[in-house]
């Protein structure tokens, strides 16, 4: 007996076990760090490990969890196992949810809102006004995220100077131009540390409101490199 002829309770009850599948996978909030990252760009295990602070042992178990939906997919090369999203429309999947669930839960707009008065949020450059810096030169760029994120996609004329190294590295800044840090979006903090990092060195630095995913999605350039 085909599905036509099923019992309609048959094929409902079928078909909305099969969508569970995704809120069961999403109920793991390791799972969905894991996912964040992987928007940004492809990542060994190893790597996603160090980002995500999992073990290489319970990361393994959550991938899998993920790649049981297709939300990631996994390709060999060498001796390293690399893991991205499965595909834009993932990415896209996963943003939705993340501004879906702003929207809804109180308790997410309440800590961004806690944030908001910090200096690094007082003045964020949303992404019109960088586009045109971009255009006219007038700032540098600085790509606060882990390396490997940066070599996936950045903004045009961006450097890359991960957050874990920005002290070491900061004499190396010039200071004769507007620096604009940005990492993973607004529910990312890297870049908020990173401007309170410089501001205490007397740099003049904001905050870019957008990171990279939200550019792709807009439609916006991003180099690799």
């Amino acid at each position: 007996m085909g599905w036509i002829e099923s019992p309609d309770d048959e094929f409902k009850s079928f078909v909305y076990e099969q969508f569970s599948r995704l809120g069961k996978v999403f109920s793991s909030s390791a799972r969905l760090v894991i996912l964040n990252i992987l928007s940004q760009g492809e990542h060994t295990v190893e790597a996603l490990a160090r980002h995500s602070g999992l073990t290489v042992a319970n990361l393994s178990r959550h991938l899998q969890a993920l790649k049981s939906v297709n939300m990631v997919k996994m390709r060999r090369s060498g001796k390293y196992i690399y893991y991205s999203a499965s595909d834009e429309e993932t990415i896209r999947f996963f943003q939705d949810f993340k501004n879906f669930a702003y929207s809804k839960l109180a308790e997410i707009r309440n800590v961004l809102q806690e944030i908001s008065s910090s200096p690094s949020r007082l003045h964020p450059v949303d992404t019109r006004e960088l586009i045109e810096k971009i255009k006219d030169d007038e700032v540098l760029i600085i790509d606060v995220r882990p390396e490997e994120e940066y070599r996936c996609g950045h903004f045009q004329g961006a450097i890359s100077i991960p957050l874990e190294d920005l002290e070491e590295r900061i004499k190396q800044i010039p200071r004769d131009k507007p620096i604009v840090a940005y990492c993973r979006g607004r529910f990312c903090i890297l870049a908020d540390k990173a401007v309170e990092i410089l501001l205490n060195h007397g740099y003049k630095v904001r905050r870019a409101d957008d990171g990279v995913v939200e550019w792709k999605i807009a439609g916006l350039p991003v180099t690799r490199a």
